[in-house]
């Protein structure tokens, strides 16, 4: 039999009904010892997934939520995972955790969608950080699997999303280093072909233009968004001759922003006297190296719980039927109104957007507490 077995292939290799195999598979008593080996070998034999049918899901009383993760090796995961537990464990719903390993991609990530709509283990999908992955996922969607991202690396028109203010929160910190009296001012991007890098260079920009100052080509430079790659990029910014050197560095994310920090160690300079340093993220790290690390803070645990609010928005799940949408979020102006931390910027899929807060801590020189709202009311 060529494609994949189905149940009518299992009873009729072991020579029962579709009802005999049903009852094994969920682990049903009456069912002769011998019958029931027999069919669990056949299934074994012929590599067959039972699907749970959508009227089976319908009457558990623990559906299943699947999340997609890149994996657990990437420092902010879990704090967004914890946001997503917080939601859940007031539901009657479970996760079904599929992580994005190298072994995964290895055996091709298709490979997880094809088990995911094979099994329907799941309710609905929250992708968090997909990358690459999600042109797979969509596939997930086209067969109506209701599904929410939380991704910066690119927006896709039909699928409801979850992200934040990259450019506010760039706009924020180069605000803060300008207004400090810096004028030459670096930036070390993220790979350009994502959302959030070219969205935090656009921060970048608009802040120098605001202020008159020229951006130098040799100043900004594209990085991978690790701590090896800001370290080879910051020594190409400290081998400059003294007076063409930045005097303060924004670092698209705090990994690439430690490599910084190592690269000025070689150089023998000294954070904030030679040089200040921004990163962004807020990784649990950057307020324990030293100097502290001044750094755009991402809501990662606010990101989770607003992502699969939202999906159980759209399964209707109880206690989450609808999803209010203040008016107060409809506002074209940089951020959200003080005392809000979203706003929405699309409603057809709906997507929110997430604000930043701004941290800041000795890498820059300062220790003036300027939040996002001061920062914007002085300005």
């Amino acid at each position: 039999m060529a494609g994949k077995r189905t149940i009518d292939d299992i009873a009729r290799l072991a020579g029962v009904s579709k009802t005999t195999v049903s009852r094994v598979l969920n682990r049903k008593p009456d069912v002769d010892p011998e019958t029931r080996e027999r069919i669990l070998r056949i299934v074994e034999e012929e590599g067959f997934i039972p699907r749970v049918t959508a009227s089976a899901l319908a009457t558990r009383r623990h559906s299943m939520i699947g999340v997609i993760i890149p994996s657990f090796t990437w420092p902010f995961i879990p704090e967004i995972i914890k946001g997503v537990a917080e939601v859940l464990g007031n539901t009657p719903h479970d996760i079904v955790l599929y992580s994005l390993n190298d072994s995964t991609r290895d055996t091709g990530e298709g490979d997880l969608i094809d088990h995911i709509l094979d099994t329907r283990l799941t309710a609905g999908i929250l992708a968090i950080l997909p990358g690459q992955f999600v042109k797979h996922a969509l596939r997930l969607h086209q067969h109506g699997i209701p599904m929410v991202m939380i991704d910066d690396q690119e927006i896709f028109p039909t699928i409801p999303w979850i992200g934040i203010d990259n450019k506010g929160g760039a706009l924020t910190a180069m605000r803060h280093l300008i207004q400090l009296g810096h004028q030459r001012i670096a930036h070390l991007q993220g790979p350009m072909r994502y959302l959030c890098s070219r969205e935090r260079y656009e921060g970048y920009r608009q802040a120098m233009e605001e202020a008159g100052l020229p951006i130098c080509p040799e100043l900004v430079l594209e990085g991978d968004f690790t701590q090896t790659g800001g370290r080879l990029l910051a020594n190409r910014l400290f081998s400059l001759p003294p007076e063409q050197r930045p005097t303060a560095i924004f670092a698209g994310n705090d990994s690439m922003a430690y490599g910084v920090m190592a690269a000025a160690e070689e150089y023998n300079l000294h954070m904030p006297e030679d040089v200040a340093l921004v990163g962004f993220d807020d990784l649990t790290l950057s307020a324990h190296v030293r100097p502290a690390l001044t750094t755009v803070r991402q809501p990662f645990l606010e990101m989770g719980r607003r992502g699969i609010e939202l999906l159980l928005s759209l399964l209707g799940s109880e206690g989450f039927s609808s999803y209010t949408i203040p008016a107060t979020y409809f506002n074209n102006a940089l951020g959200a109104p003080a005392g809000v931390n979203e706003r929405i910027i699309s409603t057809d899929p709906l997507r929110i957007q997430l604000v930043t807060s701004f941290v800041v801590r000795a890498s820059c020189g300062s220790s003036q507490d300027l939040s996002l709202d001061n920062l914007r009311s002085r300005l």
